[in-house]
């Protein structure tokens, strides 16, 4: 369920490249994708992102943009706070956990990025990633908001079945 690339808004059908004066993405490569990362954002639990850096920044430290979902809606605004390149092997525990996938574990993070870089066809073992950290600066969709919490449920009781237990139980 990696999120590596933003797509930006004028690749969705209707949507304007930007929102109130801000340039408008979507997380992944897919609708179930774009959603299931946007609600991940809204709950607050996602605040880290990566793409491959083959693709160059897709942002600036300081800058806002709008997190939009897969039908093109606005859910929230974000604030990058930080970028850095690395090694996709020197992404760490502690970074993987805050793109808030999965169990949240290192694990999970290299298998579902590796999955979606492979999608993408920008993998490679030695390869180089954009990691950013963000905050989320407004919440646009109340709705969007309200079933988030049960979209974080969901991504954790997937994670438990398909094997990643590093958060325990469960209904965790």
């Amino acid at each position: 369920m990696a999120d590596a690339k933003r797509q930006r808004g004028p690749q969705l059908v209707g949507a304007s490249p930007t929102y109130q004066g801000l340039k408008t993405f979507t997380f992944g490569d897919g609708a179930e994708l774009a959603d299931r990362l946007a609600a991940l954002v809204v709950a607050g639990v996602k605040t880290g992102t990566c793409s491959a850096a083959v693709h160059g920044p897709d942002a600036e430290s300081g800058e806002r943009q709008i997190c939009l979902n897969s039908a093109g809606t606005p859910v929230c605004e974000i604030e990058t706070v930080a970028m850095q390149t690395l090694a996709f092997t020197a992404v760490t525990p502690e970074m993987a956990a805050l793109e808030g996938e999965g169990d949240l574990s290192y694990r999970y993070w290299r298998d579902a990025h590796e999955d979606y870089f492979r999608r993408e066809g920008t993998w490679s073992a030695d390869m180089d990633v954009i990691f950013e950290t963000f905050r989320v600066t407004r919440i646009l969709d109340k709705a969007f908001q309200t079933a988030a919490q049960k979209a974080v449920a969901a991504e954790r009781a997937e994670a438990y079945e398909n094997g990643y237990k590093a958060l325990g139980g469960e209904h965790v």
